[in-house]
């Protein structure tokens, strides 16, 4: 089984998709002029002025539902296992693929807002890939393609975010907590359950809610923590920072020989932490209510660098300041070492545990508590994040089906399928937890490498609604207005949700004059 998941691997996460990514990045930056360097200060406004509503979560509740699912153990274990099998190198290309993933990120969020719709059973808005897709193209000779590309992405993302993804977040969850306590897998696995099954069956305003809470504290403190250990290791900053640049281009005597593993981990891993072109950060961006799409594109686009560049450098920087790391040849475990720290004990795993030791250099004996915990938070509202992204896509394949009642059950279809996926996603949950790692990430990575792949070619040719979107936002800000979205007046067709708006607001002005 092994063989046939990394044969899988290797075709989807060959250098092309590498390629692609970072193309697409470079792309999109030059497109919308890098809007990810040029409106950061309105990134930072939008923040804590976003709105709110009983059908849409506010700017911040869909961008802590986005962190939640790009904070996770590819933060952690994620960084750990791309400096083993790519050098310190690796982090800089992290660094590269956060920088240029912001743009695409833009685009991929707001073509979200742009084509979002109100679910049938809840009323709450949904949107993503799959839905852009279909909708973007509905009024064009391609809508029978539009469609088809609409339904395999979601089909895809439930299969990945329903049972392939949340097996990683488990798993490095699981190990983290029995480094530190000596706890069973099966005891974590089924207090994870318990706890899961309360979250994700109270909707997107219950996921909205904890993850809004959650994941900022969680991140603040991780970060904190780093600092206090790159602090007491001050002295060795400016050699690590020398060393994670000239690994990355082949200059270092030691990791010269991995160039390619280092882009191709950094690549890689990034994708996985920051999730930018991947597809999942669309469907919490459609969730929010604001009044033009751009606005949440912003956001979702400043989300990308606390990803990366905040939590995953802290956990890069604290790895090798602390000397807590080891660097593999051939990118497997089992490969000779190039170089190491020092710092690491004996026996130690690649994952979490170079982090837990990098904390232990200056906490003593707390390191594998408080990684164990930041990964227990991190992971459980990962897996929360990708049980939404699951169901939005479950919705969209059911259209109108949903509502159709079965008699027998006394429900649903929607509810009845709801159900079934909440049950598929905890399964999965448990076997992660008692799986081995290396079956864990490949999995992973398959999920994450074939959305990837679909919803990158899919923006490349859908991109003109977003960029239009950017133009009239920044248009109307020139004019010291605040931003309302009308897709007549850039020629959009098919953003209903926002042709109904117009509409509304039309009859409310009308009623008013009256």
């Amino acid at each position: 089984m092994s063989d046939i998941l990394s044969a899988i691997y290797d075709v989807i996460w060959s250098n092309a998709l590498v390629y692609l990514c970072l193309g697409a990045g470079l792309y999109f930056s030059i497109r919308t002029r890098f809007v990810q360097v040029r409106q950061v200060p309105e990134m930072l406004r939008l923040l804590v002025r976003g709105e709110k509503s009983p059908d849409g979560v506010s700017s911040f509740q869909a961008l802590a539902m986005s962190l939640a699912g790009r904070v996770g153990t590819g933060n952690i274990a994620g960084v750990a296992t791309a400096i083993a099998f790519g050098g310190p190198g690796a982090l800089f290309w992290m660094w590269v693929v956060a920088f240029l993933g912001a743009s695409t990120s833009f685009v991929e969020c707001t073509l979200a807002q742009i084509y979002k719709t109100r679910d049938t059973l809840t009323n709450e808005y949904r949107g993503g890939p799959a839905y852009y897709f279909s909708r973007a193209l509905a009024h064009t000779r391609f809508a029978g393609v539009g469609k088809i590309y609409g339904v395999v992405f979601a089909a895809v993302t439930v299969i990945a975010c329903g049972l392939l993804l949340p097996g990683v977040q488990s798993n490095s969850m699981a190990v983290a907590m029995n480094e530190a306590w000596d706890l069973s897998t099966w005891v974590v696995g089924v207090g994870a359950v318990i706890v899961l099954a309360f979250v994700i069956i109270g909707g997107v305003k219950r996921i909205a809610s904890f993850a809004s809470v959650v994941v900022p504290f969680m991140a603040i403190a991780y970060i904190l923590l780093a600092l206090i250990v790159l602090g007491a290791n001050a002295s060795a900053v400016p050699g690590v920072i020398g060393l994670v640049f000239s690994s990355a281009f082949g200059f270092d005597s030691a990791f010269g020989g991995i160039i390619g593993a280092a882009i191709m981990w950094g690549v890689k891993r990034g994708i996985y932490s920051n999730e930018a072109g991947q597809g999942t950060g669309p469907h919490a961006a459609a969730a929010a209510e604001v009044s033009h799409p751009a606005k949440q594109g912003l956001v979702q686009a400043f989300a990308v660098y606390v990803d990366t560049l905040f939590v995953c450098s802290a956990t890069g920087f604290l790895i090798l300041v602390s000397g807590a790391y080891r660097v593999f040849e051939g990118e497997t475990a089992d490969g000779r070492v190039l170089g190491e720290g020092g710092a690491l004990v004996d026996g130690a795993v690649v994952g979490p545990a170079y982090v837990q030791n990098g904390f232990d250099t200056v906490f003593s004996g707390t390191g594998s508590t408080f990684v164990a915990v930041s990964l227990l938070f991190f992971c459980l509202t990962t897996i929360i994040a990708y049980y939404y992204m699951a169901e939005t896509n479950l919705r969209f394949m059911m259209g109108s089906v949903a509502t159709r009642s079965i008699p027998v059950v006394k429900g649903t279809v929607g509810a009845a399928l709801t159900m079934v996926l909440q049950a598929a996603i905890l399964v999965a949950v448990v076997w992660g937890t008692v799986s081995t790692a290396a079956d864990a990430w490949t999995l992973g990575d398959i999920g994450v490498g074939v959305m990837a792949w679909l919803n990158i070619v899919g923006i490349i040719i859908l991109q003109q609604p977003a960029l239009k979107a950017l133009r009239d936002y920044e248009s109307q800000k020139k004019r010291g207005i605040d931003p309302q979205f009308d897709p007549a007046n850039i020629g959009l067709v098919g953003a209903h949700f926002w042709e109904q708006r117009r509409v509304a607001a039309d009859a409310t002005k009308d009623s008013a004059t009256a």
